[in-house]
């Protein structure tokens, strides 16, 4: 299945079965995955990016371990809703992605989603170090929580 928007995820995804969550860097994937009530978003891990082929099959990994039945990719859109090269990269991310998936896959507005996460670390009064081993994957499980939210209040 290819990218599908959150109507259609509710309509696709099988009950019992989990989110994961992305926020794509270049240098890391941050991934959080939710409850199988599809309510609550976790952050997960961390993974440090290689090539494509090599984190794919990392993720496929994780997706069957945890029973995974969707996927939601933070898309880093520009401040005026446009594309830059960071939402191109997510966008190809998603569609290599889909070509070794049948799981359905929605592109989540992320704008401010790491500056969110990090805002709550500094208020937090975490370390500089803690921050950065844990920014990415809370990311992901903040982009992760807003599509949730929005999914319970899609009727179908």
């Amino acid at each position: 299945m290819a990218q599908v928007d959150l109507p259609g995820l509710k309509a696709t995804i099988v009950p019992g079965k989990r989110l994961l969550g992305f926020d794509l860097g270049e240098k890391t994937i941050g991934l959080a995955l939710s409850d199988t009530m599809l309510t609550v978003a976790t952050p997960l891990e961390t993974l440090k990016r290689s090539k494509f082929s090599v984190d794919a099959v990392v993720i496929e990994s994780l997706i069957h371990k945890h029973g995974v039945g969707g996927l939601v990719i933070g898309l880093p859109l520009n401040m005026d809703g446009t594309d830059g090269p960071s939402a191109q990269s997510a966008r190809a991310f998603g569609r290599n992605f889909a070509a070794r998936t049948e799981l359905p896959i929605v592109f989540w507005d992320e704008r401010l989603s790491t500056a969110a996460v990090t805002r709550t670390l500094l208020e937090a009064d975490s370390s500089r170090k803690r921050r950065s081993e844990v920014v990415d994957k809370m990311a992901a499980a903040y982009i992760l929580q807003g599509a949730l939210d929005r999914l319970r209040m899609i009727a179908i």
